[in-house]
Order: structure tokens, then C-alpha cells, then sequence
């Protein structure tokens, strides 16, 4: 973009302009890193003027395996784009037009999320995209070799989807930070950019409209969500093992909380709750517009570690009461009438107590407008726009180049790849993205120095990946969202 232009700023109002949204999952993985970014492709194609291409990663067998539900594999990428627009229509009931490019990905067990094999730029550029939304710039960018994403296209967004400092805080030992802007970015803004899919609507309308026996919901509260610590599981133990023991002398039984989900955490979590004796059944993973879960009245998510929590606006959407923590994670949600925020474990108490005897009233259309994805397209356009005043200055923009020259030398030698667990073989992408074998690059890995940090003191690797970002994602202009 010439120098005219950088003054005059950037609009994504503009139609026409090729946006690609560049995302680290997609469906069927039902995280929000990868619900999100699909149904933000789906609904910029379809309510605006952008011509949009949706960048995804390509998994090995071995990875889909371990990262899909019920053994959903596919043989080609033109499987999985056929499994991607069947849900994106079953969610939301539209057939948008947008592309879909495929790079090689790997799946990290340590880190728990996915990575590109290669370099990324090359890939979106055959786009011939203006404007790149990287989904989870962290991911694309701590393990980065190429040019700097702000040096190949002419505006670049992202939103980070997940509070590394949150999920460090979990963990005991020495903080170690490169400098006091962990987790706090230059030229940035907060804004949720989420939505809940019409289905969710949908479905709490039909809980909203009235019953002959008078009563909407038969079942009591839920929680759903991956079982690891960092999405609030051991924060939900913690505040009901304090309800229980807090209203053991009330004349009133402790509710029973049914929890669903999987994951790494799942024996450790169940062991903790039975040492605890509270009252929560562990039944499985499940889609959250499964029938199953449409009758519960209330949904408790005490996760903290999420920008925004997809399923407590799901939940909304649903018409249920959401409790939640006070905490910025939950700024927006917190604003809806059928939101109870608690500070505390004994307003927790309170909120569960009232919650269960209590049912929701509907959601007001300007509620339900806010929640939908319409709205946050719209807030996404604004957002994303860059403004003339917000171009860095000639000094920055010359230091940073500088050490991004430095940090991308370093990143293009294999053993320093290696010593930080950017995995054996990801230097270069392979000429057919399904060539990529990462159990053949798992055996000539030998234990890497940040696969002990993450092991011993995950603190260390957080602190310092958000600095990271900063030089990799590149600072001539970035923004970043509550998403």
C-alpha cells in the first residue's frame, strides 16, 4: 500500500476487496478457534460486498484422529470442505459463496493446537487477498520462517481467540517475561466479533414460547466444553465443593450438575471431583444444539482462560441463564438480561440457588440481534478498519523490521526449530499438502527444550510467545479483538 494511501487509512467497507481469513482449525474439531472463524467466513460472504477465501489446515490421518470426534476422517481436503459446508448450512441455514484453500498443518500434543507446515504467506498470497484476518496469530506466527505478514499484504488483522496469561496463571513457577506487554498489544481494540448461529436462536425461540404445563425447561444446570483445566473445570469443582458445604445446613438439596465434554484433563478432573464428593455427572461429549441439552434451564461456564466463551453465547441464544465470573473475558455476555455474574463463591451460591427456581425470561430482539452473527460481521467491519492516524511511525516500523530480521534468521536454522518444538521437518511444506507425515518427523525428534518448559513451567512459554507474536505478526499495523 503506498504512502498516500497509509494516510488516508483502510476500510473493510469497501466493496469488492479480497479478504482471506486464515484460520489454525475448522470443523469437524468443535473448538471455538475453529466454529468461529467458518461461521465468520460464511457470514462476511454472505452479508457483505468482500470477495472471501478461507484458509484452513490439512491434517495427516494420525492427527484427525486424535483431534476429530467420533472418528470422523477424511482421504482428501475435498472431503472435509464437503463435511465444512454441510455444517456451515445445518448451523446456519445459508449457502454462502466463499473459497476454501488448504496448507499443511500439524497437530502439537504438547501445545494442543495446530501449526502450519511451511510458509503460510506463500500459500495466501496465490490468493491474491488485500486484507488477511489471521485467526490465532500466535500460532502462525511463533514457529514462522518467510516474510513478515505486514510486508506481503497491504492490511492485516488478528484476533486472538485465547488468554495465554490466564492460562499460565494455572500453573506454579517463575514468570520469566521479555518485556511487560504480555498479552497487551500496540494499536489495538477490543470488540467481540462472535456471534451464536440462527440454530441456537432458533432453538431458544422454541423454549420461549409457552407450554401447557407452564414450565419451558425440565432439567437444571449443565456445563460443556474440552476437559482441560484452562476452560474452567477446576474453577467449577472449586465453586460447587463451597456451595455445598456452605448450604449443607439450608433446607435445600444440592443440584446435581451434568457435565459434558472430553480431553487430556478427563480422569484427572473426575478423580478431583470424587475426592471432593460434589455432585456432577460426567456424560460425555456432545454437540451443544444436541436435543439432549435443550431442556436444562441453566449453563455455568467458569472458564476464564476463553476471550469470549462461544458457549455461554450459545447458551444465551438458547434462552437459558448463563452464570459466569466478573472478569473481561465475560464483558460482553455479562450485558444480556439472562446473565448472572458472580465475584464470589458465595454469590455463586446464590445465582445457582436463585437460577434453578427461577426461569429465564426471553431475550428482548435487540438482545437476540446483538447475539447473531449479522451483528457481528458489522462489528468486525468497524473494528477491522484502520484508520489514518493508527500507521506506526518510520522509527518503529524501521526497529521492528529490524529484529524480525533477526528473529526470522534464527527461525530458518533446523536445530534451533527443533530446541523450541516447532517439530522435525516444518521448515519447508511439502508440493502435495497430504505428503506431510508427522509420525515419520515425530521419530527424528529428540525431547526439545520447550517441550520441558511447557512440561515443567508452562509461565515461561506463554510469556514469551506473546513477544513473539509481536515481531512475527508485525507491527505496522495490528489489531486485536475480544473473539
Amino acid at each position: 500500500m503506498g504512502k498516500k494511501a497509509r494516510r488516508e487509512g483502510s476500510s473493510l467497507r469497501v466493496p469488492g476487496r479480497h479478504v482471506a481469513i486464515v484460520s489454525t482449525a475448522t470443523i469437524p474439531w468443535m473448538t471455538g478457534t475453529a466454529v468461529n472463524p467458518l461461521l465468520r467466513a460464511a457470514y462476511m460472504a454472505h452479508c457483505t460486498d468482500l470477495k472471501v477465501t478461507f484458509v484452513v489446515p490439512w491434517l495427516a490421518r494420525c492427527d484427525q484422529d486424535t483431534v476429530f470426534p467420533n472418528n470422523l476422517s477424511f482421504e482428501t481436503p475435498s472431503e472435509q470442505e464437503v463435511c465444512m459446508r454441510e455444517w456451515v448450512h445445518q448451523r446456519t441455514g445459508l449457502y454462502p459463496e466463499f473459497d476454501i484453500v488448504w496448507y499443511p498443518g500439524r497437530y502439537d500434543r504438547i501445545m494442543l493446537g495446530i501449526f502450519p507446515v511451511g510458509d503460510l504467506t506463500k500459500v495466501v498470497m496465490d490468493c491474491k487477498a488485500e486484507v488477511v484476518i489471521l485467526e490465532e496469530p500466535e500460532h502462525l506466527t511463533w514457529f514462522h520462517h518467510g516474510p513478515r505478514w505486514t510486508k506481503c499484504f497491504d492490511h492485516v488483522v488478528g484476533i486472538i481467540h485465547t488468554s495465554y496469561r490466564e492460562l499460565s496463571r494455572r500453573n506454579a513457577g517463575i514468570v520469566v517475561k521479555l518485556s511487560d506487554t504480555v498479552q497487551q498489544f500496540p494499536r489495538s481494540v477490543t470488540m467481540c466479533v462472535h456471534g451464536a448461529a440462527p440454530s441456537f436462536v432458533q432453538a431458544g425461540a422454541a423454549k420461549a414460547a409457552p407450554t401447557e404445563g407452564g414450565k419451558r425447561f425440565s432439567k437444571g444446570a449443565y456445563f460443556l466444553g474440552k476437559i482441560v483445566y484452562g476452560k474452567g473445570w477446576e474453577e467449577l469443582l472449586t465453586l460447587l465443593d463451597w456451595h455445598q458445604r456452605h448450604t449443607k445446613d439450608k433446607q435445600t438439596s444440592h443440584p446435581t450438575i451434568d457435565a459434558y465434554g472430553s480431553g487430556e484433563a478427563f480422569e484427572s478432573v473426575r478423580s478431583k471431583a470424587e475426592k471432593l464428593d460434589v455432585s456432577i455427572n460426567f456424560l460425555g461429549r456432545k454437540d451443544h444444539l444436541d436435543p439432549a441439552l435443550q431442556d436444562y434451564q441453566v449453563f455455568i461456564n467458569a472458564s476464564t482462560s476463553d476471550v469470549v466463551a462461544t458457549t455461554s453465547m450459545e447458551a444465551l441464544a438458547m434462552g437459558k441463564w448463563l452464570i459466569c465470573a466478573k472478569h473481561p473475558c465475560n464483558a460482553f455476555v455479562s450485558t444480556f438480561s439472562n446473565c448472572l455474574v458472580y465475584a464470589s463463591p458465595a454469590q455463586f451460591s446464590d445465582h445457582l440457588e436463585h437460577a434453578l427456581k427461577q426461569e429465564p425470561p426471553p431475550l428482548s430482539a435487540e438482545e437476540l440481534r446483538n447475539l447473531g452473527w449479522e451483528a457481528a460481521t458489522e462489528r468486525m467491519l468497524d473494528a477491522g478498519s484502520i484508520e489514518a492516524h493508527e500507521w506506526p511511525g518510520n522509527f518503529s516500523t524501521a526497529q521492528e523490521r529490524m529484529l524480525w530480521s533477526m528473529y526470522n534468521s534464527v527461525m530458518g536454522i533446523e536445530g534451533v526449530r527443533m530446541a523450541i518444538n516447532a517439530g522435525a521437518g516444518t521448515l519447508h511444506a511439502p508440493a502435495d499438502i497430504t505428503a506431510y507425515d508427522p509420525n515419520k518427523a515425530r521419530k527424528e525428534e529428540r525431547p526439545s527444550i520447550l517441550g520441558w518448559l511447557l512440561l515443567l513451567r508452562p509461565r515461561i512459554f506463554f510469556s514469551i510467545g506473546t513477544d513473539v507474536l509481536r515481531l512475527g505478526f508485525g507491527r505496522d499495523f495490528e489489531h486485536r479483538w475480544q473473539s
